[in-house]
């Protein structure tokens, strides 16, 4: 990387009056933000693990929803969406079909509006962008990689726990000594750019990236040999088949879902049925948005179907 940060990179794409109110907020409140969010009509806002601030025209922060914020127009949006796709949206079409881009510093970009009609309908009319920091927090998972290694291990947690953060970490430290593979659908954990991951996911870690999640495993199942697969978000009865078969071919898998709890975990059918089987050795559950990263338990779980 060329040294800059993650915060330097979101300015840099937003458009020039915005850019200089932030650069005016003292840095120590700004490295901290997990998402800075742009809504055409509405105030530009930044929020942190416990609460959100406001940027006022002076470019001080506030949160509070006052007269003094600065607004957010049709022509401030148009003009991130621009620098995003390089000025040219055409050669954007399939992030603008997602509304989703990865940009320098694993930094993710999620866009709303209306889309095209057509078979190749796209976003056009856009209404609000939102930056989200990517954080490579190296140790948050020191302390269960030494009870999670060589185990099939689900990664639960609701929105904003973690999730992804500790499954690239494990993926990370045990992509360092062992052939591993991650499967990242959506770009989201390694952030390639032009084929170059802009987190660390380990020395001897492949990622397969833009597929779907069924046809990455299979694919790496076949072609690359992994000791360990990696993957985010199982959704889908072809995830949990791709899955399986990796198991009965040896692969050991970290994955993450959704689940509070063990009663919640239990309620996606999809991970209830790979537990059911008996193929997932532990459920690392985190604390939640509040404590992102931290584990509340990690849990044996239940075999019911040794079959």
């Amino acid at each position: 990387m060329n040294g800059s940060t993650s915060i330097d990179t979101i300015i840099n794409y937003l458009p020039e009056r915005i850019r200089e109110l932030l650069k005016a907020i003292p840095i120590e409140k700004m490295e901290n933000i997990m998402e800075l969010r742009l809504r055409g009509g509405g105030p530009v806002y930044l929020v942190y693990s416990d609460r959100i601030c406001y940027l006022s025209q002076r470019g001080e922060l506030t949160e509070m929803l006052t007269d003094s914020l600065f607004t957010v127009s049709g022509a401030h949006i148009r003009d991130i969406i621009d620098r995003l796709c390089h000025y040219s949206m055409h050669s954007c079409a399939k992030q603008l079909r997602e509304g989703f881009f990865v940009v320098e510093n694993g930094v993710r970009v999620g866009v709303s509006g209306t889309y095209s009609t057509g078979d190749s309908a796209i976003l056009t009319d856009f209404t609000s962008v939102n930056f989200r920091v990517s954080r490579c927090v190296q140790g948050c998972a020191d302390d269960i990689f030494s009870k999670t290694y060589g185990k099939n291990v689900i990664i639960c947690g609701g929105v904003s726990s973690g999730k992804t953060t500790v499954l690239r970490e494990l993926c990370r430290l045990t992509g360092s000594f062992r052939k591993s593979t991650l499967i990242d659908e959506r770009n989201e954990i390694s952030c390639l750019i032009r084929g170059i991951p802009q987190n660390d996911v380990g020395s001897l870690t492949d990622v397969i990236s833009g597929s779907p999640r069924s046809v990455g495993i299979m694919s790496a199942i076949r072609t690359l040999s992994p000791d360990v697969i990696f993957c985010d978000e199982i959704a889908s009865q072809e995830d949990v088949e791709a899955i399986l078969d990796g198991i009965g071919c040896g692969v050991v898998f970290t994955v993450t879902a959704h689940g509070t709890n063990y009663t919640d975990l239990l309620r996606r059918k999809e991970i209830a049925y790979l537990i059911e089987k008996g193929r997932f050795d532990l459920a690392v559950f985190l604390k939640g948005a509040s404590f992102p990263g931290e584990v509340r338990e990690i849990r044996r779980l239940k075999y019911v179907d040794q079959a």
